[in-house]
């Protein structure tokens, strides 16, 4: 746990001195949540709920994926190796999962504030829809957090980690979506309760595939 703390922190305090990662998912996020408000406001007949909750997860998708390609890939040979003679392989697993979700949560969050104000908010129910995004942020997370440990291994990692990480997130994807459109349309939790649970056993099944996969990936 000391070694997941100082990690974190680690992680952390390179956001804060590199401010310029966050600041260009955020400028990210906002460019195209005002792209497409330019677009559907032209024709405002054609946003309706479903597009609404569709076009808010495709933008926090590539958002997760530009903010977690650079976990591993920002890391210099020196770095690691000196990371390898001092912590588990276990700890940087986690500690890079934890923070990945901390930051997709707080993108998240901006995001659908900021696409809310701007597309407005027909989510009926903004308890369900706070589940499923964080939920979804650490599904993200864990799932690109894993891929970009994979892909760091070949050159050409970005492509690599893309291909890679499709076939796994789009069942979550599909899922959230699902999740989501129940808290648009305002339904009771109890016909969200087989969605809640597929998410959050993918997620654990991905953070612990992850515990036990990635030593014998950093060993190499």
């Amino acid at each position: 746990m000391n070694e997941i703390k100082t990690l974190i922190w680690k992680e952390v305090t390179l956001e804060w001195r590199q401010k310029y990662a966050l600041s260009g998912m955020l400028l990210y996020v906002v460019s195209t949540v005002f792209v497409c408000y330019l677009s559907f406001n032209l024709r405002r007949n054609q946003l309706t709920p479903i597009v609404w909750n569709t076009l808010f997860w495709i933008i926090l998708l590539f958002t997760a994926v530009n903010a977690i390609a650079k976990s591993f890939s920002q890391e210099r040979h020196g770095r690691l190796l000196y990371y390898y003679n001092l912590c588990s392989p276990q700890a940087i697993i986690i500690s890079k999962i934890i923070y990945n979700s901390l930051v997709m949560a707080v993108l998240s969050a901006l995001g659908f504030v900021f696409y809310a104000f701007v597309m407005g908010n027909p989510v009926q129910d903004n308890g369900l829809f706070s589940i499923c995004i964080l939920l979804a942020s650490t599904g993200f997370a864990s799932v690109l957090t894993l891929i970009a440990g994979i892909a760091s291994k070949a050159d050409n990692s970005a492509t690599l980690m893309a291909v890679l990480s499709f076939p796994i997130i789009l069942p979550m994807l599909l899922m959230t979506i699902r999740l989501a459109k129940n808290a648009l349309d305002g339904l009771d939790w109890s016909v969200s309760t087989d969605e809640i649970t597929t998410l959050l056993s993918i997620d654990l099944i991905v953070i612990t595939l992850s515990y036990l996969l990635f030593p014998y990936l950093w060993r190499s």
